[in-house]
């Protein structure tokens, strides 16, 4: 019950993760997820998650360590959702899976550090879609059929890198 951000890469995942900028994370899918975003995302050879924690949260909502205002976000969602009390808690639970090993970041910066990756990935790799969604399941969930990509260049991530990526709206990064 988390934001999930999901990379269609033409690099293997390995390629991904020895790209990624400290504190962000790349997970491989299922074989049946990542085969059928493959087939929505040309020319993808790997479809990936990237997190910062348990969750992508953190490139959308400034974590409040002390307070937990974040939660309050989270909570108007899942009520969206008419979910359990029971469930609300664990999917919480798991949003705050992160621990305190490490200082929160404030949202906008983790935004300009994915930028940069972008960029970087793009000038590596060529064109590659990046898609934030909102997921009741977490990481866990399998996305669903994707809408289809709108392009957006590596300048315009780079000169706004807080509007580039929206929730739901699969994006095609070209140089």
């Amino acid at each position: 019950m988390c934001y999930i951000l999901y990379v269609a890469s033409p690099l293997t995942l390995s390629e991904i993760r020895s790209m990624l900028p400290a504190g962000i994370t790349a997970h491989g899918l299922s074989p049946d997820d990542e085969r059928r975003l493959r087939r929505d995302f040309r020319p993808a050879r790997t479809v990936a998650s990237l997190l910062i924690g348990p969750c992508s949260c953190d490139l959308v909502l400034d974590r409040d360590p002390a307070e937990h205002l974040e939660e309050r976000e989270l909570r108007a969602r899942f009520a969206g959702f008419r979910m359990p009390r029971a469930e609300v808690i664990r999917a919480l639970d798991a949003h705050r899976g992160r621990g305190d090993a490490e200082p929160a970041e404030p949202a906008a910066r983790w935004r300009r550090i994915l930028a940069a990756f972008v960029a970087e990935h793009a000038r590596n790799a060529g064109p590659t879609v990046f898609w934030l969604r909102f997921a009741r399941g977490g990481a866990a969930e399998s996305p669903p059929d994707p809408p289809r990509p709108e392009p957006v260049t590596v300048a315009e991530v780079c000169a706004a890198p807080d509007a580039w990526l929206s929730e739901g709206v699969p994006r095609l990064v070209i140089r």
